[in-house]
């Protein structure tokens, strides 16, 4: 029963376009009224009725110590009580920023900002300034926030020209933008032939985990790191997914690769608005105010956000978490591998560290947005209702990825693992549409 929920939503509808505050949490792409929360705990959320559901979104992956952790409360508390914000330097922004850089390979230096879309698009300013170069990279299946030049879909053609992906984008926006697809050596290799002098920046997500988790072969990765040094073109690694989610080194260290730039946001936070963006101090020199590249932004690096971020790092790195989950995600892993033989459509577990995806439809490791099977959506969308009547919140899209914390167990694991089979066996499926019925 979900009638405050829906009293609630009808009442947000009126006063927010389509009564939320960012597009996916309005459930349309799986149909019904999304919950509307009132608390949450560990790794549990409680919705305005009272409801719990066992939390596998994390919210969309900042809260990797869980929910209301005590360690990140305090923190909190002990900052707001010094206030809010400055507009000055704090002393948390430069421990964070020690921390920070301290971790990430081959960075020297980072600015803290609001959002991973602002990491973004400053990350994309700075490559510009430093290259002089105007040409700007991407791949399908890669988001990198709502930054205009980036908010793009592929045109036609091996390397593509892009178009945009939202209106209110005028054409000559996207210009200078080219989209590629991901694991496509071909493409890829071909772009740099013909324009390889006027690219400033290639940007990709290491470890797409926008449009799926379409893990990466390190090949790929690799030739695109040698692409880039070729042609003195700068490697941005968005990383504000995976950036001190995967591990302490995040993709970067993953592959054994290091990005000429990186950017930030959700872990780095511990929950607050944040978003960063860092590199070597021969590149960051070229930012105001020492440079041409001009940035700025009131609320960045305010003590709130920053003593958060500095908490959740510190308790990451001397509590051993991201090997627990690791460990953890191996056990998930494993349990869902073990019953996936009872779905009636084919079942792709897809895992780095604490982030997994659900790849429905195939047996293997799609890398594409290309590769993933159109009924995805579909039968996603009785799955993920099946799931929340049983207790367990995941993200209402068959393209988000879903998120471990410090504050699931094994125990967890099964709960959400016997509800699967549970609804695997009890539901029939349509073969050609992909929709499912749970009965």
């Amino acid at each position: 029963m979900r009638s405050r929920s829906k009293d609630l939503f009808d009442r947000a509808q009126n006063v927010l376009p389509a009564g939320v505050n960012s597009p996916v949490r309005a459930f349309q792409a799986v149909g019904g009224d999304p919950i509307v929360i009132k608390s949450g705990n560990s790794i549990y959320i409680n919705d305005q009725d009272g409801n719990q559901y066992l939390d596998f979104m994390g919210s969309w992956g900042p809260l990797i110590l869980g929910h209301s952790n005590p360690v990140i409360i305090d923190s909190i508390k002990e900052a707001a009580s010094l206030g809010t914000s400055f507009g000055a330097p704090c002393e948390p922004e430069i421990i964070l920023a020690e921390e920070v850089v301290s971790s990430y390979p081959g960075i020297e230096q980072v600015r803290f900002v609001s959002s991973g879309t602002e990491a973004v698009m400053s990350a994309i300013r700075l490559a510009r300034g430093t290259t002089k170069r105007d040409l700007i990279v991407k791949f399908s299946g890669c988001y990198h926030g709502h930054v205009d030049s980036l908010l793009v879909s592929a045109g036609s053609g091996l390397a593509t020209f892009s178009k945009p992906s939202s209106e209110g984008i005028p054409d000559n926006y996207t210009d200078l933008t080219r989209v590629l697809e991901l694991d496509n050596e071909e493409s890829l290799t071909e772009l740099f032939l013909n324009e390889g002098a006027d690219i400033a920046a290639v940007i990709i997500e290491p470890i797409p985990a926008n449009n799926g988790l379409l893990v990466q072969r390190k090949e790929f990765i690799k030739l695109l790191k040698e692409l880039c040094e070729k042609y003195g073109t700068i490697l941005i690694f968005d990383e504000v997914i995976t950036g001190f989610r995967i591990g302490k080194g995040g993709a970067a260290s993953y592959y054994n690769i290091e990005p000429d730039i990186a950017t930030f946001g959700k872990v780095i936070g511990g929950g607050l608005p944040v978003g960063a963006f860092a590199s070597s101090k021969e590149i960051m020199k070229n930012l105001a105010p020492t440079g041409g590249v001009y940035q700025a932004g009131t609320l960045s690096g305010n003590p709130v956000a920053m003593s958060a971020g500095l908490a959740t790092l510190r308790h990451l790195k001397n509590e051993n978490v991201w090997d627990y989950l690791d460990d953890l995600g191996r056990y998930l892993e494993n349990s869902v591998n073990s019953i996936k033989s009872k779905a009636p459509f084919g079942l792709y577990f897809s895992r780095v560290g604490s982030i997994f995806w659900l790849a429905l439809h195939t047996n293997t490791q799609p890398r594409s947005s290309e590769s993933i099977d159109e009924r995805s959506a579909k039968t996603f969308s009785g799955l993920f209702h099946a799931l929340l009547e049983n207790g367990i919140s995941i993200a209402p899209s068959a393209y988000e990825v879903g998120f471990l914390s410090s504050e699931h167990t094994k125990e967890h694991i099964d709960f959400f693992s016997e509800k699967l089979e549970k609804i695997f066996t009890s539901c029939s499926f349509n073969k050609n549409s992909g929709e499912i019925n749970v009965f």
